[in-house]
């Protein structure tokens, strides 16, 4: 047996954990985990997963009141998101946001974000770092505009987003736990002003997913609570897509020749996922690739070791930019896929694009400190030297 816990892992695996889910994938499929869950590092089973919503739930209210106690902040928040919700609740509240992450809606945002991008690039020179000077800083602008935050208030978003996501790793600490819990409270506590401007004066519901919201008939608290997912949602996933994708198109050179920049997006987000882990709850006895598995079983879907399962990709070890077809799971599967999808892929080829144009011969100045987590994979820092 593979000695294998995600509450306990080793240092080396943040930087490179696909050795792991290599030996996971071909030794044991389904891995028991020693607080009863089962551990999946296969494409199949993921799949067959995302499209059984009957067999695995996405509601976290059994995992989550054990994880942060049922009075917390942390609790209510992910336990009202959409994400962490099943059918009914999911079904009107995710056609609701994907109606404003359509590519015709989501049009009007280039020109803004194509001026961000220039502006950005247009501050670095000679060295920089990918993540703090330009990955960074461009989800949380775009997620700002469709909220239609003002700007002069969105400096403390990003570091919000990084407190409440950091509080869904495996391993919680004490401190992670306050951090998120302040993070939502000083959250909330700004959204309520800004629904009550957006209750008298609504904005156009074509772009603003507030509006949207409003119009849907949500409660307060569902209101707020998908009002801080679609920040999160949007932010360090595509700070992560961005991010991954300048230092592998640095680590792997000959890939920028002639690239297509929409199919180098989809292999970023297959050999390098942004998001890793994914999870479900068993709510009858099933069994996966002939494992029981029994009612009330949490499962852990492994985005990053289905993504380089050989059974679905040829050559899955190689970043091939021509990769096609690309069935990754990055985004997930079936009703849960990422409804922010399309927002994500127009940011990351409209920065990408301009990037590659600006410094087509850039490079690694040093090593990359990689985030030291398990679920989100990206960068504490990407030192760059332009070119």
């Amino acid at each position: 047996m593979i000695d294998f816990d995600l509450a306990s892992l080793p240092g080396s695996f943040y930087d490179d954990p696909y050795p792991t889910y290599r030996r996971l994938r071909e030794q044991e499929p389904v891995k028991r985990l020693a607080g009863g869950g089962v551990f999946l590092t296969r494409h199949a089973d993921l799949t067959r997963v995302y499209g059984d919503t009957a067999t695995f739930s996405s509601d976290k209210r059994r995992e989550f009141g054990a994880k942060y106690g049922e009075t917390s902040r942390l609790f209510a928040h992910h336990t009202t998101s959409l994400v962490f919700n099943d059918a009914p609740y999911h079904t009107p509240v995710r056609k609701t946001i994907l109606g404003a992450m359509i590519p015709r809606a989501l049009a009007p945002l280039a020109p803004k974000l194509e001026a961000l991008v220039e502006r950005l690039l247009g501050r670095m020179e000679g060295a920089a770092d990918g993540i703090a000077d330009f990955a960074a800083a461009i989800p949380v602008e775009v997620i700002g505009d469709l909220l239609l935050v003002p700007d002069a208030d969105r400096a403390p978003l990003r570091g919000w987003s990084l407190a409440i996501l950091g509080a869904l790793e495996p391993a919680l600490s004490d401190d992670a736990f306050r951090r998120g819990e302040e993070a939502l409270e000083q959250f909330h506590a700004y959204l309520k002003d800004l629904i009550a401007g957006r209750r008298e004066h609504p904005g156009d519901p074509e772009r603003d997913v507030l509006t949207r919201l409003l119009a849907a008939g949500l409660t307060d608290r569902e209101l707020v609570e998908n009002c801080v997912f679609l920040l999160n949602a949007g932010h360090e996933t595509t700070t992560n897509l961005i991010g991954n994708a300048l230092e592998l198109f640095a680590r792997f050179p000959q890939s920028r020749a002639g690239l297509d920049l929409r199919l180098g997006i989809e292999e970023v987000l297959r050999f390098e996922s942004s998001n890793q882990l994914g999870n479900r709850l068993a709510v009858r006895d099933t069994e996966i690739g002939g494992v029981p598995i029994a009612e009330g079983t949490f499962v852990t879907l492994c985005i990053g070791a289905a993504n380089r399962d050989p059974e679905a990709f040829e050559h899955p070890e190689s970043f091939d930019v021509t990769r096609r077809p690309n069935p990754h799971l990055a985004f997930a599967a079936g009703p849960h896929q990422c409804a922010g999808m399309n927002l994500a892929r127009m940011e990351a080829a409209i920065a990408l694009d301009a990037f590659l144009k600006r410094f087509p011969r850039y490079a690694l100045a040093e090593k990359p400190v990689r985030a030291r987590r398990a679920r989100f994979r990206g960068f504490a820092s990407l030192p760059l030297r332009l070119r």
